[in-house]
């Protein structure tokens, strides 16, 4: 009879509540150190022709520079960045000296982690809670965020933000505007006011980011402080088209400042302003009726769309179909220009997208925001947002809008006479 041979197991000493994220974070570590050394061996290579008096190479590797932690969206990530040694003398010139582009000097948190700071803002978290609360995102090693540190965060934002809003726009071409003014659930300091926000579609197809401004969206006057504004700093050519909803006071300051520009209603404000004049069990059967109009493939069919929607509802709905015949014709404007563009122009979707989200994170926000803080939010929310905007359909089309080419239903009408 054999006796059972027992192993016993030495029990881990360190084990990690949480063994996954430090596979991850000890991954980032030689991840960084990897691409670090990289970006070490090409700058020494790129200096490799100096030489010292003796001859030799005049820049070498000396060791490493004191570790450091930096906040990363997986926690606190140790680096080490190699330290670079100038052999040169006073003879030589000024030293020359290695400065990482992937680790900054005084880098202490990454971007991913700055660009989470509004969203957590915006959320309803108050300054003070921050640590709390991105140690449940990053772990509980989030340190270095205290209330005085964030503080120091949003005066840099609004720094930014400041420059940003005043940077020169010469030479700049913008085929197309949109334009909203967006309120948010919890209120700025003045129950009327909101942000009003322009983004444009150069003649390469790529959106950008061209206004925030606080002001009052049905109020011309503020519509045209912001117009002005991009033409003073150099943005001289008007848009071909603007998108935007009928109800703002944008369009008396677009015709004063740019007044060549055409106009579109957004389809999206239209549709849930008629719907709102109707009663509920008729918004399905409508709604089916306007989309008829805008997605009809000529205008003569979007017309005749129209007139039965008009038909239909206008007896019993007079006040519903007044708010859609009052803006026939610059509802239907998108059919002078590029088919494959129809997606982009009919609607003030590229705003509404990125505030959807915005507004989803404002509803437990306690109180007003003051104008700094919504202002400062909402510009590093948008730059964040605009890294992943795609580009217009057939960008190839914007020239010959440019050129001013002539469209009738999406088609251009030199290839028709062809």
């Amino acid at each position: 009879m054999h006796n059972d041979t027992i192993i016993e197991f030495a029990k881990p000493t360190g084990f990690s509540p949480d063994p996954l994220t430090d596979i991850l974070r000890e991954g980032a570590r030689e991840l960084l150190a990897t691409a670090v050394a990289a970006e070490v061996s090409e700058f020494l290579g790129a200096h490799k022709h100096l030489l010292d008096d003796e001859g030799r190479r005049r820049l070498v590797r000396h060791g490493f520079l004191p570790e450091r932690e930096v906040m990363t969206g997986i926690g606190k990530v140790a680096v080490k960045v190699p330290r670079v040694r100038d052999r040169g003398t006073a003879t030589d010139g000024p030293k020359i000296r290695f400065s990482s582009s992937l680790i900054p000097p005084y880098l202490r948190k990454s971007k991913s982690v700055e660009e989470l700071l509004p969203w957590l803002y915006l959320k309803g978290i108050s300054t003070g809670d921050f640590s709390e609360a991105l140690a449940a995102l990053v772990g509980p090693d989030a340190g270095g965020l205290s209330s005085s540190t964030v503080t120091r965060l949003k005066a840099d934002w609004w720094e930014e933000y400041e420059n940003w809003r005043k940077r020169d726009l010469t030479g700049k071409r913008y085929v197309y505007f949109w334009a909203d003014g967006v309120y948010f659930t919890p209120r700025l300091d003045d129950d009327r006011q909101c942000l009003l926000v322009i983004i444009g579609a150069d003649e390469y197809g790529d959106k950008d980011v061209l206004a925030i401004m606080d002001g009052f969206r049905e109020n011309a006057d503020s519509w045209r402080e912001l117009l002005r504004g991009l033409k003073k700093r150099g943005l001289t050519i008007a848009p071909d088209l603007a998108t935007g909803d009928g109800a703002l006071g944008f369009w008396t300051a677009l015709r004063d400042v740019y007044p060549t520009t055409r106009e579109q209603r957004c389809w999206v404000h239209k549709t849930a302003n008629v719907l709102a004049a109707m009663p509920k069990s008729l918004q399905a059967k409508a709604k089916a009726g306007l989309q008829d109009i805008w997605m009809a493939e000529t205008r003569d069919e979007a017309i005749a769309a129209f007139d039965a929607f008009v038909e239909t509802y206008g007896v019993k709905y007079e006040r519903a179909v007044k708010k859609l015949t009052k803006d026939r014709d610059v509802l239907l404007t998108f059919y002078d220009f590029p088919a494959e563009h129809w997606k982009h122009i009919r609607t003030t979707n590229p705003i509404e997208s990125v505030f959807a989200t915005v507004r989803n994170r404002t509803r437990k926000t306690k109180g007003c925001l003051n104008r700094k803080t919504a202002l400062a939010m909402v510009y590093k929310l948008m730059m964040s947002a605009k890294k992943k905007w795609r580009k217009l359909n057939s960008p190839n089309r914007l020239p010959e809008v440019i050129q001013g080419v002539e469209f009738k239903d999406g088609l251009p009408q030199i290839q028709n006479a062809a």
